[in-house]
């Protein structure tokens, strides 16, 4: 029996069990990775909203990294929440040092329920690490940040954006489009090679908590698995549609639920 990958998430920790590490690691594991983590900060948080964040010491980080790959050979890296510019930076030096063949950079800004995630001091430490993520995963709000412009506006001004970030360093870019359209979601892939759209069935639920936490981390887990990174996106984008679809299945919450990880598993 061939050994599983093993894939990372670098992010902050949900309560809830819908965002952050929380959904990275389920996952991991509904789509067949072996599941490892580095906490960059606990957050207090519900399906309703962020009551706190702490900040877990970049030295610290540091050492949980260190400490994890010096035992733990690593297939795949997801980064997400990474709270301010200090912890941004250990990362890169992570990033630097080790060189993951898989590096999926979520760039999270804003929660869901739409509380601050990322001190506005620690944006221009996230552009600095484009150029080590093997692909971008921001929605369209995180991609005007990162490019200090407008929000996309149609499918058009999504192509030109997903090919600025791509200037800044980005290796692929995915910008996800989900909020674009009330029938359609589309994201953008942008590659060395070309764009590609990526559309699925827009599902009408309240309960996104996390689904751009998801996608990247299916990401992750999917790419090791796969030929491309355009059959990657294409089998993350069609399982986290499904994991949508159920979402209202699950009844976690009076905010903005999660979504069903274990949609294809779970029998009840």
């Amino acid at each position: 029996m061939s050994r599983p990958p093993v894939a990372l998430t670098i992010a902050g920790s949900d309560p809830s069990g819908g965002a952050g590490i929380q959904a990275d690691l389920k996952t991991f594991s509904a789509l067949g990775a072996f599941g490892t983590s580095v906490i960059t900060a606990l957050t207090a948080q519900s399906t309703v909203g962020v009551t706190g964040v702490h900040v877990v010491p970049p030295e610290f980080v540091a050492q949980q990294l260190d400490t994890l790959v010096a035992d733990v050979r690593i297939d795949a890296v997801k980064i997400g929440m990474l709270a301010d510019a200090a912890v941004a930076a250990a990362v890169g030096r992570f990033l630097e040092a080790h060189r993951p063949p898989i590096v999926v950079l979520d760039p999270v800004m804003v929660a869901t329920s739409g509380d601050r995630l990322l001190a506005d001091d620690a944006v221009e430490a996230v552009r600095a690490l484009l150029p080590l993520a093997s692909v971008i995963t921001p929605n369209l709000g995180e991609a005007a940040v990162l490019l200090d412009g407008p929000v996309a506006g149609d499918v058009d001004e999504m192509l030109a954006q997903a090919a600025a970030l791509r200037g800044l360093g980005a290796e692929r870019v995915l910008l996800k489009g989900g909020h674009l359209d009330d029938v359609t979601a589309v994201d953008v892939l942008a590659e060395p090679t070309g764009s590609t759209l990526l559309k699925a069935p827009r599902i009408p639920t309240r309960n996104t908590h996390g689904t751009g936490c998801t996608l990247s981390s299916a990401l992750a887990a999917l790419r090791p698995q796969r030929d491309t990174w355009l059959d990657t996106a294409r089998d993350a984008k069609a399982w986290l549609t499904e994991a949508l679809r159920h979402a209202d299945e699950l009844q976690i919450g009076h905010g903005h639920g999660p979504v069903h990880h274990f949609h294809a598993l779970w029998t009840h």
